[in-house]
């Protein structure tokens, strides 16, 4: 007979197929095959095929083994249990017993991927009742049945992922706030810095007097364009004009930036993210509350939360707080917190208090004369318009209670601070030893 040219199906390749369900041999032992031998034998044609022989040959084909999973889903399942490298039963009963120490974070995080679905326990019930040898399961098949019989699985495999990462979460978080809540609140309160903006104003009012009139404010990054704009013989700039004045009529706020702390710490946090992961947190601790209450015998549930329940606390009340006083600050210098996160806010301030060291001051020169009276006409005229416009109450300033934030600023010094953009990896042991350090100015 000819050769049939097609592609064939191993037997690892028809499990979950049609082809589980066809019975070939059924139809031979119905059909004559001697017409159709004769229709389609080669010219070399050999003896007839003996139909008894391909009966034996179909009868010794590769049972079909009962699997429970999708074989691509198996083969993920088998490479994550070698992971693990622990057998069927230590995995499943550290997990009933929320152990720590037998199974990494990794690999919970790994095996959450594979709680049972709707489909699979349908099989798996159905195994059950028909009462098949578990000999004919394969490994990870055998690994399902047992993962499936754990009391609410996946609120177990859940606490025990934040029980992992409760820790290395609040370590990360609580500088950062405190960071938000220090430069804050020493903006707010610094009254060097209220001058030096004061007398941005002035020289911006007497400035624009003649086209555009008094200004009650400006943004914040108009501090920028102090760089930019330039005297007439273009040797100098505002900013170099501005340090002289300051240097030489209030030499009291020349050091002005030592009033301020952390502004470079705060201005990597983003608020809005460690705002989300404090809540998250909450959630965590809330879920594993609720699986004390149905299993109050389980000592490490009750640990932990002996241990982390006011952690937990401190952490929601200080992200209140952080809230609050960078909220507060971005409202009382004119800018939106909702378009001014923490890493445009506290940056604008870096930029000019680092633009404000690397100015030197320069002496003032004799200037000419001619031009004196009417500059002090304008000068009067600006006076006289800023006068009828002060009617607007100067806002209060925020002040922390009974030394608030000195306390902060000493617990940012004595505790490691990491950065915002940094991963929080659940298991990734992160950094020891990067404590903020104490200095008599703002570290840019």
């Amino acid at each position: 007979m000819p050769v049939f040219n097609w592609v064939a199906l191993k037997p690892s390749q028809i499990d979950g197929t049609v082809f589980t369900e066809l019975n070939d041999e059924k139809v031979l032992q119905e059909l004559d095959m001697s017409d159709f031998e004769e229709q389609f034998k080669t010219k070399a044609q050999g003896p007839g095929l003996d139909i008894g022989a391909l009966k034996v040959k179909a009868t010794q084909k590769a049972p079909s083994k009962v699997t429970l999973m999708e074989s691509n889903r198996a083969k993920n399942l088998a490479i994550t249990l070698r992971k693990g490298g622990r057998s069927i039963q230590d995995i499943c009963t550290a997990i009933e017993t929320y152990d720590q120490q037998a199974l990494s974070l990794d690999f919970l995080e790994l095996l959450l991927r594979f709680l049972p679905t709707e489909y699979e326990r349908t099989l798996i019930g159905k195994f059950e009742r028909e009462q098949q040898p578990p000999e004919e399961l394969s490994d990870e098949d055998q690994f399902m049945i047992r993962f499936s019989k754990i009391p609410r699985l996946a609120e177990r495999m859940n606490v025990m992922i934040f029980l992992g990462n409760f820790n290395d979460t609040a370590q990360l978080l609580m500088p950062q706030l405190n960071a938000i809540i220090a430069a804050s609140m020493s903006l707010k309160s610094s009254s060097k810095l209220r001058n030096i903006l004061e007398i941005v104003l002035a020289f911006g009012n007497y400035m624009n007097s003649s086209k555009r009139g008094a200004a009650y404010g400006f943004r914040l990054q108009s501090l920028d364009a102090l760089l930019e704009m330039k005297s007439t013989d273009r040797k100098q700039t505002l900013l170099h004009y501005l340090v002289r004045v300051i240097t030489e009529k209030y030499p009291e706020l020349t050091g002005f930036h030592t009033e301020l702390h952390f502004l470079d710490k705060a201005g990597t946090v983003s608020l809005d993210s460690v705002l989300q992961d404090v809540r998250s947190l909450q959630q965590g601790m809330d879920l594993t509350r609720k699986e004390f209450m149905r299993q109050d015998d389980s000592p490490v549930l009750k640990d932990f939360l002996k241990v982390n329940s006011e952690v937990m606390e401190k952490l929601q009340a200080d992200s209140k707080t952080a809230k609050e006083a960078y909220e507060s600050a971005v409202e009382y210098f004119g800018e939106n917190p909702k378009t001014s996160p923490p890493t445009t806010f506290f940056p604008m301030f870096m930029r000019f208090i680092r633009a404000y060291k690397a100015t030197p001051f320069t002496p003032c020169c004799p200037q000419p004369q001619l031009p004196i009276q009417k500059a002090k006409r304008q000068q009067m005229d600006m006076i006289a318009e800023l006068k009828k416009k002060q009617m607007v109450k100067e806002p209060l300033i925020y002040e922390g209670k009974d030394g608030a934030i000195e306390d902060i600023i000493s617990d940012l010094r004595n505790n490691p601070y990491r950065r915002a953009d940094k991963g929080r990896g659940s298991a990734k042991k992160r950094a020891a030893g990067q404590s903020l350090q104490a200095t008599p100015d703002i570290s840019l």
